[in-house]
């Protein structure tokens, strides 16, 4: 019998910034880039990291959730490696949808699956663990729904405090379940950069640690698991294309980062899918800044759409999701909310699958692709289900 080798450390390094590349220790506790604003990355000893992390040895471990990479992750300790059970979701072949679209092989990656029904626990639970390995308990957040859900309950998990900020008009579904989880909230006139701004004066104010988008740098590390699990479900040989929905963009930057990790690793080879970001219409900063071949990305006046989560005006990460989608020749495009409530129940009545507005954001967009031969029937394409539609009532 062989026998499996596993490092039971984070090789963790230390932090570096995005954009300027300043580095830091990662025995402190960090926000962003002191010196630009910009937002800091984990880096790791990926030569050792080879040693242990095989296609074989990953294959053979027996745990399915975010630790599964535990080298590769940013928690030192492995008590202070929690989980509601986040992470390996499946990915489902649209046998119905792809007939009718003409696409070959179209594939869901159903992220509702996960704790508190959103993609938004797997970088939440890597966040509270490493602030809980720090020694933090309290912390605020603005929110547009599916990411407080997800704080309080790593938060309550830990036996913490979270504060969080919504508008009003998140889904009253989420907003009960984050009050049941115990978190103290505050609803707020606007949208999310609305809240944003006042989870920031009131964290300061009482010393709660910011878990905002990007605004620390271990939510990426989370989101970076999807892009793991992908290449090992599709036995090492990634899609053709990505196509995910976009507010604050940890996810789709978070997997570009997996990528390349795993590349250095030996675990795939340098070619990546076309990486395709979807925005709603009343709200598209990255859409217009893609096509207008700009660097960052203007703030969208008069955000409005009922997909509440990529409903975000500005991201701290525009810079990164931009340069992700032009290095991989990919796309990023806008559908109408109407586009949105169609795309939701043509999955619900053609697959079986009840999908949240943000989720199905992508398929309306994979529709609009392939109109556009942007997406060739042969490709392989998969559809980031961010969200469940359990949380979210089908009565717009």
């Amino acid at each position: 019998m062989i026998t499996i080798k596993e490092n039971p450390n984070s090789l963790i390094t230390n932090l570096y910034c995005t954009y300027c590349a300043e580095e830091y220790s990662s025995n402190d506790i960090h926000t962003v880039c002191k010196k630009c604003g910009k937002v800091l990355y984990a880096k790791y000893d990926l030569e050792t990291a080879k040693e242990t992390i095989t296609r074989k040895s990953i294959q053979a471990r027996s745990v399915y959730n975010i630790w599964r990479w535990h080298e590769i992750m940013p928690v030192k300790e492995e008590k202070f490696r929690i989980s509601l059970g986040e992470g390996w979701t499946p990915i489902i072949q649209l046998q119905n949808y792809g007939k009718q679209l003409s696409i070959d092989n179209l594939y869901i990656k159903d992220e509702g699956l996960n704790p508190t029904g959103s993609f938004k626990a797997r970088g939440l639970g890597a966040a509270v663990a490493k602030a809980f390995e720090f020694g933090l308990t309290e912390f605020v957040m603005p929110t547009a729904g599916n990411a407080g859900a997800a704080l309080t309950a790593y938060t309550a998990h830990i036996g913490g405090k979270a504060h969080i900020f919504l508008p009003k008009d998140a889904p009253k579904f989420i907003i009960k379940e984050i009050e049941v989880m115990g978190a103290e909230i505050e609803l707020v006139d606007g949208l999310i950069s609305d809240a944003g701004a006042k989870a920031k004066i009131e964290g300061e104010k009482y010393g709660w640690f910011n878990m905002s988008t990007l605004k620390e740098p271990y939510r990426i590390e989370g989101k970076k698991t999807m892009g793991l699990e992908l290449a090992e479900q599709f036995s090492w040989t990634l899609p053709d294309m990505i196509i995910y929905p976009t507010g604050g963009g940890t996810g789709i930057v978070g997997m570009w980062k997996a990528f390349d990790e795993m590349e250095q690793m030996g675990l795939i080879d340098s070619k990546r899918p076309k990486m395709v970001t979807v925005q709603p219409s009343g709200c598209q900063p990255i859409v217009r800044a893609f096509h207008q071949g700009d660097k960052f990305a203007e703030p969208w006046k008069d955000a409005h759409s009922f997909a509440a989560g990529i409903r975000v005006p500005g991201a701290i990460a525009d810079y990164l999701i931009l340069n992700t989608l032009r290095e991989s020749k990919g796309s990023a495009i806008a559908v109408e909310d109407s586009e949105i409530r169609d795309a939701m129940y043509k999955m619900a009545k053609t697959e079986g699958t009840m999908v949240a507005p943000e989720a199905a954001a992508t398929v309306a967009a994979a529709e609009k692709l392939r109109e556009s031969n942007f997406i060739d029937q042969k490709d392989k394409v998969v559809l980031f289900i961010t969200g469940s539609g359990l949380t979210t009532p089908y009565d717009w």
